[in-house]
């Protein structure tokens, strides 16, 4: 339906077809509807200080002296449905050359090893693109963490501030206990690679764990004979 009707004489209806509809729309749907028109380029004028989000596919043709490629994680991005498309994990792999080509000088690159999505925490492996990219090219940035005992083995960044007395002193406590296995510890197999404990069933010789391993999927692995090692 175009806009406005006309009424003749006779009584017939004519619709002006170059009249505005008649809509009126919610607030979220009127954002919605502007931010699906508005390009990254118009975000912020040229020389203005400015943080500008957006997707990969619309920055491409841009760039910036320092770009943030976040949510590096597998199943995100590369994103789950890639796999199962023929092609599907080469295009997702071109997007990531677009992401890192946007940076002119700094590159900031990260992962969450623990994410709510669709109402379920999930446990998360990093991106296979890590693996793609030059080691020597990268510096691994850690945030500073206050340590605390309960994180002893399964946080990597722990130790960031520690005094090396007072680590010391920690971990002799620790070695003298069974830590065990943790859900969202982050573990190493001869044959799947890097994983993270997603679930922990039964206990003593019955327990098994469901681990995702990413691109070599979730598995369910029996601790006992299981040789897993936890990720330095």
């Amino acid at each position: 339906m175009a806009g406005a009707a006309i009424t003749t004489a006779d009584g017939i209806e004519i619709f002006d077809a170059d009249a505005a509809l008649p809509t009126v729309m919610s607030p979220l749907s009127a954002f919605l509807s502007h931010a699906s028109l508005e390009a990254g380029d118009n975000q912020a004028q040229a020389g203005q200080d400015a943080l500008q989000m957006m997707t990969v596919h619309s920055a491409k043709g841009l760039e910036f002296d320092a770009v943030f490629i976040t949510g590096l994680e597998e199943g995100l991005f590369p994103h789950e449905n890639s796999a199962k498309e023929e092609g599907g994990v080469e295009e997702e792999r071109r997007l990531m050359y677009v992401a890192i080509t946007r940076a002119r000088k700094r590159l900031y690159m990260s992962f969450s090893q623990t994410r709510m999505l669709h109402g379920q925490i999930r446990y998360n492996v990093k991106s296979r693109f890590f693996d793609e990219l030059p080691e020597e090219s990268l510096k691994w940035l850690s945030p500073q963490v206050k340590v605390q005992p309960q994180w002893f083995g399964h946080q990597k960044a722990a130790w960031a501030d520690a005094p090396a007395s007072g680590a010391n002193q920690i971990a002799q406590t620790f070695s003298k206990k069974d830590l065990g296995w943790r859900i969202g510890e982050t573990v190493l197999h001869q044959k799947f690679g890097e994983g993270v404990i997603i679930n922990i069933e039964g206990s003593g010789g019955n327990a098994r764990a469901q681990i995702n391993f990413g691109r070599n999927g979730i598995k369910l692995l029996d601790l006992s004979i299981a040789k897993l090692e936890k990720a330095a």
